[in-house]
């Protein structure tokens, strides 16, 4: 669906609303209120096991166990990518990295001409074009009031990826991932208005934390729009370095929590990183708890949907302080962030909605973050674009499991960290390392995992399933379109431009 027949669906339910008998379709003539409120919260480099409920034994997280013990807990759900922007670009269009127009990180060098008019400090991330139709452009022909605090990622102001030209009425946070690495800034932007940040100077420390201004702008956008319907966005900056945040959430772990030793690359430095990592996303955790317990203060909590999830695995090496081996961050999950094995790119997914999804309910339906996009115009009964790569799992949240339509299989590549390929077919995952580099003698070895075996993927079983194997290349050669902005050389030229260009 273009945005010129997001257009016109828009005029033709203005008319409807004016006049009902133009439509005979029902939903069109129902009251606003009617539709449900969604929230989406998007934590930052937060591994598959760092919350309570997914089994994490040092960092507490109340706040999101309570959504999944009143709602619904996803074991086997996929980030978009391993790393921050493509992921959201997948979120916000529903479409796989093998389509999506931003398939890696990355500064728009050709743009920074623009960077005096309007008063840019950081470079932004290559915006998403005109054409592409995101979540909020869909909610806003519904009648939803659109907001999105935290960080973007998708494109400054006065670029084509500008927030407001992308369906959201209001923009608060880090436009640029740059700009998010210290979490007291000197500024936040207010749309495309820098909004000055008291007592902060970009230094380890400071007066007014960027985290806790996302969620007093959610709260107050709740309470405007209390009557419903909204959709509030909150891509959260935490836990990604660096780590920063209130002492008071820090003070809890430093008796519990034993620090070690260690040579400090890249970010700032804390004095206590264990204890400081684990306060941010406790910290992350309240803030959730805030809004939720705004919805019940408002008695909106039963039309309102809420669903948590993160953009990508956790981090590595010990990068600007962080453990994730002491927190075993990525459970029995083999990979970290930047990586498409599992530990990368699988991530915790939990939802409330009271009296649609069931509590207390675990799902192993295998999905991922371009389903959400078709799950929320499945909610609505909206119509969902044709062009995307999608399935709603509003099936599965709602209990019903005959009608969940499954996926034939997840894809994912990244001409990063060396150059990677995976995708996930049932209990089978083919993934491609090391393609880029240098005199690799098999640029387009797959490795094979059997997942429902070996979780870990710590054993290729390829060489005793060459019928996998086979089936698996193809499905890859078939998922892909090239990208002239994310060249990706190896696939490229396998693939002979097989499906055009994107």
């Amino acid at each position: 669906m273009s945005k010129t027949n997001l257009l016109v669906l828009s005029v033709f339910a203005l008319l409807c609303q004016l006049n009902p008998a133009l439509s005979a379709d029902p939903a069109l003539q129902q009251p606003t209120s009617a539709k449900p409120n969604i929230i989406f919260i998007f934590a930052d480099d937060l591994g598959f096991n760092e919350v309570g409920c997914y089994g994490q034994e040092i960092i507490k997280t109340p706040s999101i166990d309570r959504i999944a013990k009143e709602g619904i807990r996803f074991t086997q759900f996929y980030a978009g990518q391993a790393v921050c922007a493509p992921s959201r670009c997948v979120l916000m269009t529903g479409k796989h990295t093998g389509h999506s127009f931003i398939r890696n990180n990355g500064d728009p060098k050709h743009l920074q001409y623009l960077k005096p008019k309007f008063g840019w400090e950081f470079p932004g991330q290559n915006p998403i074009p005109d054409e592409e139709l995101t979540i909020a452009e869909i909610l806003k022909t519904e009648g939803y009031a659109t907001a999105a605090a935290g960080k973007w990622g998708l494109g400054h102001f006065g670029t084509t990826g500008d927030p407001n030209k992308q369906g959201f009425d209001l923009f608060y946070g880090f436009n640029c991932q740059r700009h998010a690495h210290n979490h007291y800034p000197k500024f936040l932007w207010r749309n495309s208005k820098k909004e000055d940040q008291p007592g902060n100077d970009r230094t380890l420390e400071g007066e007014t934390y960027s985290q806790d201004q996302f969620i007093k702008v959610g709260k107050e956008f709740i309470r405007e729009n209390k009557e419903g319907p909204f959709f509030l966005y909150l891509p959260f900056a935490v836990p990604h370095l660096s780590i920063q945040v209130p002492d008071a959430s820090v003070q809890p772990y430093r008796d519990s929590v034993e620090e070690s030793e260690y040579q400090h690359k890249g970010y700032l430095q804390h004095p206590f990183p264990r204890a400081g990592y684990a306060g941010m996303v406790t910290h992350m955790d309240r803030g959730i708890g805030e809004i939720l317990d705004l919805l019940d203060e408002l008695k909106i909590a039963d039309n309102t949907l809420v669903i948590f999830t993160s953009d990508n695995g956790p981090t590595y090496n010990r990068l600007g302080g962080s453990d994730s081996d002491f927190f075993n961050s990525s459970g029995p999950l083999r990979g970290r962030k930047g990586s498409l094995y599992d530990g990368g790119i699988r991530v915790p997914l939990v939802a409330k909605w009271p009296g649609k999804i069931k509590p207390g309910t675990v799902s192993d339906h295998l999905s991922a973050l371009w389903d959400v996009l078709p799950t929320i115009c499945d909610v609505l009964h909206a119509p969902t674009p044709s062009d995307i790569d999608g399935i709603s799992f509003a099936p599965t949240l709602m209990g019903n499991k005959t009608k969940q339509q499954n996926h034939d299989y997840l894809y994912w590549e990244f001409a990063s960290y060396g150059g990677q390929q995976a995708i996930r077919n049932q209990r089978w995952k083919g993934i491609r390392q090391n393609m880029m580099k240098k005199n690799n003698p098999d640029p387009l070895k797959i490795e094979l995992y059997d997942l429902k075996s070996d979780i870990g993927e710590t054993t290729d079983v390829a060489a005793k399933h060459p019928q996998i194997v086979e089936k698996l290349v193809s499905q890859m050669k078939a998922a892909r379109v090239s990208s002239t902005l994310f060249k990706f050389k190896v696939l490229d030229r396998n693939d002979d431009g097989n499906q055009g260009k994107k």
